[in-house]
């Protein structure tokens, strides 16, 4: 399989289930920005020391293939089985994990500004990609496009979660969080 079609050359692409749709609309936007947010996560990942903040970001990751293959579907062609939908339960592992990781950090006083470690940092950046992805999401929804409600949720979740992760990564690197103050 050639991984150039040259279907796309005039502004074109097909969702899953073969419509074409210009590569402007909303949906794509949807899923692009979760394909955008994915690739952050990967180089992410390079950053973290901690084998399970890895081995959560890729199941993340996973999930987000979940959420991209859900966004790219039209809404006529979408099949619910499993393995193509988000569960509460990914809702609830984000959850759980944020959870865990805000017992290890200490109490948020004052704002903070994205920085720290490197790792840190690209946490930061991963959480604004995310946040622009549930934007997009919702733009989507507000088209008319039918979205589940646990897609908005677990996004939602998630961009919450790389804000902690950010402060965990902090806190692993013996660094402290970039505190802002008015100048």
């Amino acid at each position: 399989m050639k991984i150039y079609t040259k279907t796309g050359d005039q502004g074109q692409t097909s969702l899953v289930g073969g419509q074409r749709v210009s590569k402007t609309c909303q949906r794509l936007e949807s899923y692009g920005t979760i394909d955008e947010l994915c690739s952050h996560i990967g180089i992410l990942i390079t950053y973290c020391e901690q084998p399970a903040d890895r081995t959560f970001l890729l199941s993340i990751q996973s999930a987000l293939f979940v959420v991209g293959g859900y966004l790219a579907t039209d809404n006529s062609q979408r099949e619910v089985r499993p393995g193509n939908i988000v569960t509460d339960e990914m809702v609830t592992a984000i959850e759980q994990e944020i959870d865990a990781l805000q017992a290890v950090v200490p109490p948020l006083r004052l704002f903070i500004l994205p920085g720290g470690s490197r790792a840190s940092a690209l946490a930061h950046v991963c959480r604004t990609v995310c946040r622009r992805a549930e934007r997009e999401i919702l733009r989507l929804a507000e088209s008319g496009a039918e979205v589940d409600s646990r897609v908005t949720s677990y996004v939602n979740r998630l961009s919450d979660y790389f804000f902690v992760l950010a402060r965990k990564l902090n806190a692993d690197a013996g660094i402290e969080d970039v505190v802002w103050t008015r100048k």
